[in-house]
């Protein structure tokens, strides 16, 4: 499993995994957000017609997992909605989790505004990772913890969101009328808030942060039933396929998120289910028991050898065992099961530099450039691509691609820093050479301002005795 962040201008990509870099990482672990391609993929293919029903293009829509047993969720300004991974393991089935969806894209789509704090709310928040991080710090990268600093500060400001009454209300009709117009039953928007009506009566301190935002009433709760009863498809109910797809991302969560025994006792032996044997699979990995983590997941290849995220998962079990160039075949199968996947390029890219030598490094760059025409914000394609360049003696690139990561980080000084020096290596004709100088400018240098600092450069080189 590899959470990763998804392309997004507005977003930031952190290099750090992993359950072990949540507990190292301190204070700004306590809340961050993850990626991960196979339950993106999932939960987009739910939502998205909902978007597109509600007048919202998907592609401008962002949603974020944020790893956080809190049941919360919250749309901010620049149409970004975080979905917490508490919430979507409270949901008792894909159209719950669908219909507060649905709800929070009201708020975007209603461009409701926020009471307390929601300029700072609007800021790019910090992204965790699993598993590729936790070697980077092993490793000692520095840069690694660099791009959790803040994040506190940002889920802090989210908890302070509020919404008011009215907005609440058009929000669950925006949200309802969506969902009726893709062909989606309201009854989850209902029974999700449903569920959580005695927090109407409790005190503030006592509530779950989603109604803390997001007041609940027992009017508003029948509101909405009215309302959706009567749509022509409120008796419209998950498929049996969807329903499979909501075992498997809580599955997963759970494997990933939770203690590997808890795990294994809430999908134990006898659960021969594909998210039961997915779970185990997952939990033998993390609690170190190799040999029976790879059976585990021979075993689902064999079940579906189309599925890139077995062999996905399968590559990060050898690479964490020191094993790069068993995880290199694993990586590439996942990459020609799944192209368009950016993060299975960037998991390929890293196995290849671990194995080095100069055909690896070359198919590295090439994965990870890839990588990074997609997710122009990935900083973690961005500092393996450094690396990889590092390691083929490409200075010039190296500092290029290190100066792109500063730059997804939102760190401008540091950026302009390895730009400047980027561009005093690089060939003025070439694309990175105008890449570098796209840096500087952004960072509110202009044109005159590299001519002087040419001028102060050659006045500063030594001239040669004739």
């Amino acid at each position: 499993m590899r959470w990763l962040p998804r392309s997004a201008s507005r977003l930031l990509a952190a290099a750090t995994a992993g359950l072990m870099v949540l507990a190292a990482a301190g204070q700004a672990s306590a809340q961050s957000l993850i990626r991960d391609t196979e339950i993106e993929g999932i939960i987009r293919g739910w939502a998205d017609p909902v978007f597109v029903s509600m007048g919202l293009n998907p592609d401008d829509v962002e949603v974020l997992l944020v790893n956080d047993n809190e049941l919360n969720a919250f749309a901010t300004r620049g149409r970004i909605m975080g979905v917490n991974t508490g919430l979507i393991l409270r949901t008792k089935n894909p159209n719950e989790l669908l219909g507060v969806m649905a709800h929070e894209a009201g708020h975007i789509k209603n461009r409701h505004t926020l009471r307390d704090g929601a300029q700072n709310a609007a800021k790019q928040p910090m992204f965790m990772t699993m598993a590729l991080g936790a070697l980077a710090l092993a490793a000692g990268a520095p840069d690694a913890g660099m791009v959790l600093l803040g994040s506190s500060q940002y889920f802090g400001t989210i908890g302070a969101l509020q919404y008011m009454q009215g907005q609440e209300g058009e929000a669950d009709l925006t949200g309802a009328r969506a969902l009726e117009g893709a062909g989606e039953s309201g009854a989850g928007l209902v029974s999700f808030f449903e569920n959580f009506r005695a927090q109407e009566v409790f005190s503030d301190a006592r509530r779950y942060p989603y109604f803390r935002s997001h007041p609940l009433s027992s009017q508003r709760i029948e509101s909405m039933r009215r309302f959706v009863q009567d749509q022509p498809h409120y008796d419209h109910r998950d498929s049996p396929e969807r329903m499979a797809q909501h075992a498997l991302v809580l599955a997963k969560i759970h494997a990933f998120m939770d203690q590997p025994n808890a795990t294994l006792r809430a999908y134990p032996s006898t659960d021969t289910s594909l998210p039961g044997r997915y779970a185990r699979a997952i939990a033998w990995y993390r609690d170190g028991q190799t040999d029976k983590a790879l059976a585990a997941v021979d075993e689902l290849i064999a079940g579906d050898p189309t599925n890139p995220y077995f062999a996905e998962l399968k590559g990060q079990i050898f690479f964490e065992e020191g094993r790069p160039a068993e995880a290199v075949v694993a990586h590439r199968e996942a990459v020609r099961l799944n192209p368009n996947a950016p993060l299975l390029r960037v998991n390929l890219g890293h196995a290849l530099i671990g194995v080095g030598g100069a055909d690896n490094l070359n198919e590295a760059v090439d994965q990870l450039k890839h990588a990074t025409v997609a997710e122009r914000d990935n900083t973690m394609a961005w500092r393996l691509l450094g690396q990889a360049y590092a390691a083929q003696g490409k200075e010039g690139e190296a500092r290029l691609a290190t100066a792109e990561y500063y730059f997804a980080g939102g760190d401008e000084k540091q950026a302009t820093q390895f730009a400047l020096r980027a561009r005093s290596m690089l060939d003025p004709s070439s694309m990175e050479w105008r890449r570098a100088v796209d840096i500087v400018l952004a960072s509110g240098a202009t044109p005159d301002d590299l001519l002087d600092l040419d001028r102060r450069d050659a006045a500063r080189r030594p001239t040669s005795l004739n």
